[in-house]
């Protein structure tokens, strides 16, 4: 905030600060001055002229004045040329809010017409000559109800910066168009759902409204168009009033059936959280505006992914294996069947004859109460969960240096960075709302973007820099990266003396890694690396982020580790606007390792070997705990195969495929004694169960997930369970209790207070603390402190300072040679989630991106007499996939990217990768992997249809362009020229 001041506003005095826009004075004071166009999330517009005050005798718009102290504001002598505003959108928009979909409170033309009190329209509605745009699957553009405000270009544009929307300014009769003028489905959009989200009228609309979220607004055509003309007639007799109160009696009856409910995004680890509005079971829409990571921002998933919640192949029912097919069970029966054949096994094998793997797609309490199951239930630290795949070789990197496993600060401190560095991470299509921080930060404010990544994605061709180093040799370039800066006296001498431990040792590790050397191994030129080491030296501030680019190597955890020394060298760690940001991938993978769902810690990072910590549990639980430590995934695949582990209960995992090599893990689940899968689909792991238990997603329960911030959030029941479908605590408890554990829990509420309880990170979380759009991001005090930004005052660590940890370059463990001679990259797609359980059963998004496909470099295709939509195979030393290519730059030479969403086993990546792990986390070296590459048919068939995004052409500008407007001939300007024209020269 600014110098506080004070202005006047028809004759009282209000406080503000310096620079402060006027309109939000008027706003937080709840003076109501009428607004269409400016929304707090997108700033000023300037399109809607109905926000018209005098400051000190000149017309201004209070969307557009800054304050700076003094002012005399008068809202009436302007009333006149408000109401004149008011009356020119109506020309633009049919009023007939009765039968509108939009007409639920929220209508912000509606609401502000009436408001104004405004009752007639002296110049009539005047539909404009373009037909409704109905082309994309998730939302319709009607340009004849478009009041031309500009919500969503400035959304597009500066929010949300994929730069899709504009207005045509130029046409006769300006109209919003995508991408210059095609149709919205088959423009660049990519369905993240900010331009319908603000939209302030029925312009823009999701389908999943039309015709369902009114008492009357399934109306067949002949019917209402008659019924929209016989009010347009009354209108000049009765005028407006008695219309909208109408409407606003039929939006009271409308509450009664629409349902509002607070929910967390169920997708990526961002934290994005909104309302769902339901009608029954159907999901009428997603709508954002009070999150605090994500505010107004979504992307496709979060915004239109949630019909697989209904889908026909939900799981409703418990089934028991009875010979090679399941029959239906109850669930007393396969409770008690799963407690007698666990209890038998352990019986005769012991308690570490049993595995338990936590789901991180599950809530925090039903991690906790997995890990609960196996170490007080059945007795062994054999539990993990799936952080085992992607982040446990960042978190062990933090670990290492600076001692906390969470990203250092929030999002807020990624957009106020002065650099961002972004590391083997695609971000813009597997963490897009954190994208758009950065996407916005570098368009509006000038942030510097430096990107390291084998592929042109999205946020490499933004970035002011962006190289790629040949595979797995990311640890080397960042380490001369360390050795210039110290080299060069660029460092932080005052943060590293007082803050930071072993300089000495780790300086004396740097010695290989000179510029020469970096240049050698990563095949980047000296040029670059010196480029980009002095703009990382002159950056006042740098925040890093990474995924599993970095981490799903054999050298993930010593890679991430040197990213945190780079940090530490150059003072980022400690203060707002910097730090350690490893991207958790899936939306509770940090909270199921925060509640303990691992093998070698407690909730709360305690060891399970710490003496008072086992103390601790074990006087909570009343068991003794176990005294070995525990199997991770990977050893557990392995102590299948050896014949130790006999039983296995999975929850929420598609294990089978997302495991790397996974003909090896199937192998291993073939020969299990007794295996139990919790799931809301019947997966292809579970096919290999003896038992599979019907689960509720997030929206059938209540619970809380933690963020890649470290940000805890509730979720509330959406919907009930399906069938008998239960949620995963309570199937948990269930199981317990068959094995005789006095479990009693009544409400996740009940869990979060025993886990507050026992680990000193939650100490001060509750359910009270988190209702509704509250939030906490751990340590918690005991008195509901949180910490937003880490290490303000010291380290977690005895000293309270930093370490340095020295770590060396090791080759990647599959490399390319003659044979196998193409390097397979893979990872994530926007659209799709992981292997696509969930997104392959929402149909809009199966309709833009129908089928698995892999990327091949135009040099690569030529070479190979590969053709966009050839069939190919590929083959590593291990096994086979079959997948069509699509020819694109984004990747280069002999690196092809095949993601890793599969609809079937024959195109499943990891039947590829190996059983090569990071050798500090056991994390599979997933992205090391090396193939050959076979054309199998001469008869193309494209795999991403023409409508497909990354076939669309964005038109970058600044906002709506106002200037464009205010100089058409048509355009009345209410506001002082001198005024005008001053902000549009600072805009």
């Amino acid at each position: 905030m600014g110098e506080a001041i004070e202005i006047t506003v028809s004759g009282t005095t209000y406080s503000a600060s310096l620079g402060e826009l006027l309109i939000e004075v008027l706003n937080r004071a709840e003076i109501g001055v009428p607004q269409v166009c400016y929304h707090p999330a997108l700033g000023t517009i300037g399109t809607c002229d109905l926000c018209l005050v005098t400051v000190d005798g000149r017309t201004r718009r209070a969307c557009e004045y800054t304050v700076a102290g003094g002012e005399v504001v008068r809202l009436q002598s302007v009333a006149r040329e408000r109401v004149a505003g008011a009356q020119r959108l109506l020309v633009n928009h049919d009023l007939y809010c009765t039968i509108c979909d939009n007409n639920n409170s929220d209508c912000v033309l509606h609401n502000s017409i009436r408001d104004m009190g405004i009752n007639d329209q002296p110049e009539p509605f005047r539909p404009k000559p373009y037909a409704v745009d109905d082309s994309h699957p998730f939302y319709r553009y009607d340009p004849s109800q478009c009041i031309l405000c500009g919500r969503c270009v400035q959304a597009c544009q500066e929010v949300q910066v994929n730069e899709t929307l504009s207005i045509d300014w130029s046409l006769p009769i300006p109209r919003v168009v995508f991408d210059g003028g095609v149709p919205a489905g088959e423009s660049s959009c990519v369905s993240c759902g900010h331009c319908v989200t603000v939209c302030p009228c029925n312009a823009l609309m999701e389908k999943s409204m039309i015709g369902r979220a009114g008492i009357a607004t399934n109306i067949k055509p002949k019917v209402r168009e008659p019924m929209i003309n016989l009010t347009k007639a009354l209108e000049p007799a009765i005028g407006l009033k008695p219309i909208f109160m109408l409407s606003e009696m039929e939006e009271r009856l409308r509450r009664q059936l629409v349902k509002k409910t607070k929910t967390v995004c169920t997708y990526c680890g961002v934290g994005c959280s909104f309302d769902l509005w339901t009608k029954g079971r159907t999901i009428l829409k997603v709508h954002p505006e009070h999150g605090p990571m994500n505010g107004i921002s979504t992307c496709v998933k979060g915004k239109f992914g949630w019909d697989y919640v209904n889908s026909a192949d939900r799981l409703e029912h418990p089934l028991i294996r009875d010979g090679d097919h399941f029959r239906q069970a109850t669930w007393d029966e396969a409770f008690v069947f799963i407690a007698d054949s666990i209890k038998a096994i352990v019986e005769r094998d012991g308690p570490d004859a049993v595995g338990v793997i936590a789901s991180s797609k599950c809530t925090n309490e039903e991690a906790f109460l997995a890990q609960k199951l196996a170490r007080a239930v059945i007795g062994t630290h054999n539990v993990d969960n799936c952080s085992r795949y992607c982040q446990s070789p960042a978190t062990m990197g933090l670990w290492r240096t600076v001692g906390y496993g969470g990203d250092s600060g929030s999002a807020t401190d990624i957009e106020a960075s002065d650099l961002v560095l972004i590391v083997g991470s695609n971000t813009a299509e597997s963490h897009p709302v954190i994208a758009t921080r950065v996407k916005r930060a570098h368009k509006s404010r000038g942030q510097k973007l430096i990107v390291a990544d084998l592929r042109k994605h999205e946020m490499a061709e933004r970035a002011d820099i962006w190289f790629a180093p040949r595979p797995g040799t990311d640890l080397v370039w960042l380490s001369a990266a360390s050795r210039y800066l110290i080299d060069h006296g660029y460092h932080d001498e005052k943060f590293i003396a007082d803050k930071v431990e072993n300089l000495a040792d780790f300086v004396t590790s740097l010695e290989p890694f000179t510029v020469a050397y970096a240049a050698g191994v990563t095949g980047v030129a000296e040029e670059t690396l010196i480029t980009v080491f002095e703009t990382l030296a002159h950056a006042d501030s740098i925040a890093v982020l990474w995924a599993m680019g970095v981490t799903q190597h054999s050298a993930g955890s010593d890679t991430s580790t040197a990213i945190a020394n780079l940090l530490l060298v150059s003072g980022n760690f400690g203060k707002p606007g910097c730090g350690a940001y490893p991207l958790r991938g899936h939306n509770n993978v940090q909270g199921a390792s925060d509640f303990g769902a691992m093998p070698t810690y407690f909730p709360g990072y305690e060891l399970v070997d710490d003496p008072k910590v086992v103390a601790k549990y074990e006087a909570a639980w009343g068991k003794t705990m176990p005294t070995t430590r525990g199997l991770d995934n990977h050893e557990m695949v392995d102590a299948i195969h050896s014949g130790t582990l006999k039983a296995l209960l999975l929850t929420g995992e598609e294990m089978g495929l997302v495991d790397a090599n996974s003909t090896v893990v199937q192998d291993a689940f073939r020969k299990l004694e007794f295996f139990v899968v919790q799931d809301i689909f019947f997966s292809h792991t579970a096919r290999f169960a003896n038992v599979v238990l019907p689960a509720a997603p997030s929206l059938e329960k209540e619970g809380t997930f933690t963020s890649t911030e470290r940000r805890l959030q509730r979720l509330y029941r959406v919907l009930d369970p399906l069938g008998e479908a239960r949620p995963d605590w309570q199937i948990t408890q269930g199981i317990a209790r068959a094995m005789g554990a006095p479990w009693s829990y009544e409400h996740p509420s009940d869990i979060m207070a025993e886990a507050a309880s026992l680990a000193e990170i939650f100490a001060g979380v509750s359910y009270e603390r988190l209702e509704g759009y509250r939030s906490l991001q751990w340590p918690v005090a005991e008195d509901g402190t949180d910490t937003p930004t880490l290490y303000l005052d010291r380290f977690h660590f005895p000293s309270g300072k930093a370490r340095f940890y020295p770590v060396g370059y090791s080759t990647p463990t599959d490399e390319v040679d003659e044979e196998f001679d193409i390097h397979v990259n893979n990872g994530r797609l926007l659209e799709h989630f992981h292997e696509g359980n969930m997104t392959y059963r929402v149909p809009g998004i199966s309709q833009m991106t129908p089928e698995p496909f892999v990327e091949v470099s135009p040099e690569l295709a030529e070479q190979r007499g590969v053709v966009d939509g050839s069939f190919l195979r590929l083959t590593s030393r291990r096994g086979s996939v079959k997948v069509r290519a699509v020819i694109t730059d984004r990747v280069q030479g002999n690196q092809v990217y095949l993601p890793m969403n599969a609809q079937h086993n024959e195109m499943a990546v990891n039947f590829l990768t190996s059983s090569e792990v990071d050798g500090a986390t056991h994390t599979p070296a997933y992205k090391e992997l090396a193939a050959k590459l076979e054309v199998l048919d001469d008869k193309p068939r494209r795999a991403l249809p023409k409508h497909n995004f990354r076939y669309g052409h964005r038109t970058p500008q600044r906002g709506v362009n106002i200037g464009a407007k205010r100089s058409r001939g048509d355009y009345h300007n209410p506001v002082d020229d001198e005024a005008s024209q001053m902000h549009t020269e600072r805009k």
